[in-house]
């Protein structure tokens, strides 16, 4: 396999890495970018983006980010509270008043960044075309009822998150959600990055599709189980009401929509380039940065079924659990996407890290892969 791109010499065992990600005939592309104190140590991409294995992973092909996504939302907002426009402790039915529905009166902003709110999922099953209707979306969640007593538990709210913080930057901030979450993080640092993607975009966006034959890890399997078995759970509802939820990666209307808790497309480079803005300061004030970074929930997850370490809107390092760490620092921030893609950053190192794949991975939360380069990426630095 061809490596494109450029690397340090420092770091060419991390080169090395990447490339033996496709010895496994199941890898189709990837892309890995590096940054040490605003350096790019490494730019790497291979393989390939269509799906029928033809079309070359150029240095600007985009791919669906999933849950990394979350971490550019909960910067936009925190941006609105630094201009005193949102707050994070007061109630949010303050700017959203049909959201006092339930027993919700009290849910704050920072509830819902740290996965405390009690709304992960819907309990009314709705059809597949809802995800596509921000209305309809936005309203379900006004009238549903928290599932645990806000603040008391957290349970990772994968989809239901870009509906909960897009709701309230479209209300408080005056513009679309991903327009607002774009104009706000990624143009300010020059960052290819996407939610709500034009169609003449489209070309450039890498199919994305599931490696076979491996059921992950332990907390993967316990997911799937589930899910399988357990049709009204929370999990199941988290993940597949709608329906459409894990099957509209590769469609039009997906990449259209903006949906900040999952659509976000960009790739490598601007996954690396954010942490680096948040490292150096240019997207968060240090009192607000340390707000996001700091601990808020820890635990079993409630959705998930294994253990989280949440701040707002970023997952924390969790250096003795497997599945969790980010394989660097015990300081590191971020936010793993499903299937393999992560961005985040090592404060310690001042390093910003960024992986991206259209080989969907059956893990959790860390994909093996991306630990594997981050262990790499340690070695280097010494």
């Amino acid at each position: 396999m061809q490596i494109q791109g450029y690397f340090d010499l420092r770091f060419e065992a991390v080169k090395e890495a990447f490339a033996s990600l496709f010895e496994d005939p199941q890898q189709r592309g990837a892309a890995l970018c590096v940054q040490v104190s605003g350096e790019t140590v490494l730019d790497l991409w291979a393989g390939t983006a269509d799906k029928d294995g033809s079309q070359a992973w150029t240095s600007d092909t985009l791919v669906n980010l999933f849950s990394c996504t979350k971490t550019f939302a909960a910067v936009a907002a925190l941006q609105l509270v630094g201009e005193g426009k949102l707050d994070l402790d007061v109630p949010v039915a303050r700017w959203w008043p049909e959201f006092a529905a339930a027993g919700k009166e009290r849910v704050t902003l920072r509830q819902i960044l740290s996965h405390r709110a009690g709304l992960p999922a819907l309990r009314e099953l709705l059809p597949a075309e809802a995800l596509y209707d921000w209305q309809r979306m936005t309203s379900a969640l006004a009238a549903e009822a928290p599932w645990w007593t806000p603040g008391e538990a957290h349970g990772y709210a994968a989809i239901t998150y870009g509906w909960l913080v897009g709701e309230l930057l479209r209300r408080v901030d005056g513009r679309s959600p991903g327009t607002s979450i774009v104009a706000r993080t990624a143009r300010p640092l020059g960052l290819d990055f996407h939610i709500g993607l034009a169609d003449n975009e489209f070309p450039r966006v890498a199919h994305v599709a599931r490696a076979k034959g491996s059921f992950g890890d332990a907390a993967a399997q316990r997911l799937l189980k589930c899910m399988m078995s357990e049709p009204t759970a929370l999990t199941t509802r988290a993940f597949a009401n709608p329906p459409s939820i894990l099957t509209s990666t590769n469609k039009p209307e997906w990449r259209r929509m903006e949906q900040p808790a999952a659509n976000g497309h960009g790739g490598a480079r601007a996954l690396a380039g954010f942490y680096t803005g948040l490292l150096d300061g240019r997207l968060l004030e240090a009192e607000l940065l340390n707000e996001m970074t700091r601990e808020h929930s820890l635990g079993e997850d409630l959705t998930l079924l294994t253990r989280t370490r949440l701040g707002l809107g970023c997952m924390l390092d969790q250096p003795d659990v497997a599945n969790a760490t980010y394989g660097l620092g015990p300081k590191a921030f971020g936010h793993p996407g499903a299937g393999g893609s992560v961005g985040f950053a090592d404060p310690e190192r001042e390093l910003a890290f960024g992986f991206v794949t259209n080989t969907l991975g059956p893990y959790v939360l860390m994909d093996p892969r991306a630990q594997k380069l981050a262990r790499a990426v340690k070695d280097c630095l010494g």
